[in-house]
């Protein structure tokens, strides 16, 4: 394996707080998602008070094929022929890893649900998940769980929220993740790899472009 025992603890042992690196980071530099140089992305949704208050963050890494549509706005269509293009990626098979975490009190089953549903951004931006693409999803709560122990001598101050609670939640998941492909997208730059490999970036002045032709 590529990956040794030094580099995890190396990485733990660099871990800090703060905003997270976007774009052409902590990713191999052949990564491409919908077509341009894809990478890190990140994006959170706080629902308000009256639907339970909860935050949501996500973070994913792309590398996945599809045609790229942000907003609604079919970007794969206008931007095609231009001579950074990229070849087709709808067949490219990657994987898109995408972490979800929010302090929300679920349980395994509910945030098995949660899972399910940021993959449905994948769709929003332009993917069909072809044969070959290994996405998947972790999601976990950062609120404490009470142990066996402590359910045993009494009900928890933290109960999991109802199912029709989950709504928001699953929306939330939904948004967030596909906001974060976005941004893993246009925080990318431009990449050189061996043999001559290039991987390029999403021209963002042509994108502004695009964007402002479809009234966004």
């Amino acid at each position: 394996m590529h990956v040794k025992a030094a580099h995890v603890i190396r990485a733990l042992d660099c871990a800090r707080g703060g905003p997270v690196d976007e774009g052409s980071v902590g990713a191999g530099t052949g990564t491409i998602a919908l077509g341009w140089k894809g990478g890190i992305g990140t994006s959170s949704r706080k629902l308000p008070s009256e639907l339970g208050g909860f935050t949501l963050g996500v973070l994913v890494q792309s590398n996945f094929g599809g045609d790229f549509t942000l907003d609604g706005v079919p970007v794969w269509r206008e931007l095609r022929g231009l001579p950074s293009e990229p070849p087709p990626s709808v067949g490219h098979h990657g994987s898109c890893m995408i972490v979800v975490a929010t302090d929300a009190p679920l349980d395994s089953r509910q945030l098995g649900r949660l899972a399910r549903r940021a993959v449905l951004a994948m769709a929003r931006a332009g993917s069909s998940s072809s044969n070959g693409s290994g996405d998947y999803v972790i999601a976990f709560p950062t609120t404490n769980r009470p142990s066996a122990a402590r359910l045993a001598a009494g009900p928890p101050s933290l109960l999991p929220p109802s199912e029709e609670e989950l709504s928001p939640l699953f929306e939330a998941a939904i948004e967030a993740t596909e906001e974060a492909i976005d941004n893993s997208i246009l925080r990318a730059t431009t990449v050189h790899g061996r043999d001559g490999h290039v991987v390029p970036a999403i021209p963002i002045e042509k994108l502004r472009e695009v964007m402002e032709k479809y009234g966004r």
